[in-house]
């Protein structure tokens, strides 16, 4: 399935952090602030944030679901006790109060602005807290026309329950929306079983493709979605 090949949508989705959210970035920084409170160590910010993403992608797909708050603590507590690090209140408390503060890319607000000049209605669905996220939306210049949370559904992407639920929210089919994310390991995975479009911003972190999937498109910033959709006539 190409775009090229398909429909117009009405709704556009939107994964948040990494796609609209300068996620790396903001996660760099309060690793390192984190790092700078335990004393002496040879822990760097990148090594605190590999391990920190396998215990919470591990948690988030097991049960009792949890809110992200409580999930973001557990692995920090977790991956600093594994790193050899002590592990506080403060650092979850600084972790959850960084997220919602972390900034737009350069090019987002005005491409957002772009989208919903040429018709598009516009929604996140994001593994996240609906206070949390809140921050973040505020963010984005009054463009959002809906965010659908892992709180909201009772389940983190790659589940299909998440996307499920924002498109019954939305009132659209699978084949009726496009979803435009930066995670090949949650997004690319949901849409590759669940069958919806997917553009991938590929910012040049370093993420990989999956083996046995590619997207609809590939862009490099959000910018580069606006001419792809009027390429097509959309």
């Amino acid at each position: 399935m190409k775009l090229e090949n398909t429909s117009r949508p009405e709704w556009l989705t939107f994964d948040c952090y990494g796609t609209l959210i300068q996620w790396d970035e903001g996660l760099q920084a309060v690793a390192a602030k984190i790092l700078g409170t335990k004393g002496q160590h040879s822990v760097d910010a990148n090594r605190l944030i590999d391990v920190y993403d396998r215990h919470e992608h591990r948690l988030e797909q097991t049960p009792p679901h949890r809110s992200f708050r409580q999930l973001s603590t557990l692995g920090l507590q977790l991956a600093l006790e594994e790193l050899g690090l002590p592990s506080s209140a403060e650092d979850s408390q600084q972790l959850a109060g960084a997220i919602p503060q972390m900034l737009p890319f350069p090019e987002v607000v005005d491409t957002l602005a772009r989208l919903k000049a040429m018709g598009f209605k516009l929604c996140i669905v994001s593994n996240t807290d609906d206070d949390i996220i809140a921050g973040n939306v505020a963010q984005l210049g009054g463009h959002i026309d809906r965010v659908i949370t892992a709180q909201q559904a009772g389940a983190y992407k790659p589940d299909p329950r998440l996307f499920d639920y924002a498109h019954q929210q939305l009132g659209v089919r699978r084949d009726e929306v496009v979803h435009i994310c930066a995670s090949p390991h949650l997004d690319h995975a949901a849409a590759r079983d669940m069958q919806f479009r997917c553009v991938w911003i590929d910012r040049g972190t370093g993420r990989q493709l999956l083996p046995d999937y590619r997207p609809d498109a590939m862009v490099s910033t959000l910018d580069r979605v606006v001419p792809l959709f009027k390429s097509l006539g959309w």
